[in-house]
């Protein structure tokens, strides 16, 4: 018997733009957060993928992570609930993300001199993960939309916040670079 069709949540017409949902979670080890990023890409993220119907965010994460880890974490609590608007390859963006604190299985490589620790590749994208620290500056120098979470890492909210938010055109570095820079506005 083959598996049931999984079917992601995005809508994504031939032209115009596109909305999608997206859980990520927050994994800390030793003062470190882990990212993750497509190896084309300018910019990091928190790990995490696409949410599919008829499956819960937690169920989401924990598959995601299983599919890019190759490890089951642990979900904790929800940190934000965010409506994020951008422009990425070209389209303009809708997501609807949810972010949770995500425990990692101690197996998990680990390193605190920002080498890349796993690589995976996932559909048409080839990934690394590294570890870097859980600070305010370390993630502006990363360059890590959605950028309020820079801004946030160091204190966590302890109840989950709904933000609505627009990281802009992360087609281009020179906004990425005002954005992680703390110029949120304008």
């Amino acid at each position: 018997m083959s598996a049931p069709a999984r079917t992601r949540i995005r809508i994504k017409p031939k032209k115009g733009p596109v909305f999608q949902m997206r859980i990520a979670g927050l994994g800390f080890s030793n003062g470190h957060v882990l990212v993750h990023r497509a190896k084309h890409e300018a910019f990091w993220t928190f790990p995490g993928g696409g949410a599919e119907i008829g499956e819960t965010s937690r169920e989401t994460l924990v598959r995601e992570m299983e599919e890019e880890l190759g490890h089951t974490v642990a979900i904790g609590r929800l940190l934000w609930s965010v409506e994020n608007f951008f422009r990425y390859e070209g389209r303009s963006r809708h997501e609807l993300a949810l972010y949770y604190v995500m425990d990692i299985p101690p197996t998990f490589p680990f390193s605190d001199t920002g080498k890349i620790v796993h690589e995976n590749r996932d559909g048409k994208n080839d990934l690394e993960f590294k570890w870097v620290p859980a600070t305010h500056a370390a993630l502006a120098e990363l360059d890590i939309p959605p950028y309020f979470i820079a801004a946030e890492i160091e204190s966590l909210p302890e109840t989950p916040r709904h933000l609505v938010w627009d990281d802009r055109d992360l087609d281009r570095d020179e906004v990425r670079a005002r954005l992680r820079n703390g110029g949120f506005a304008g």
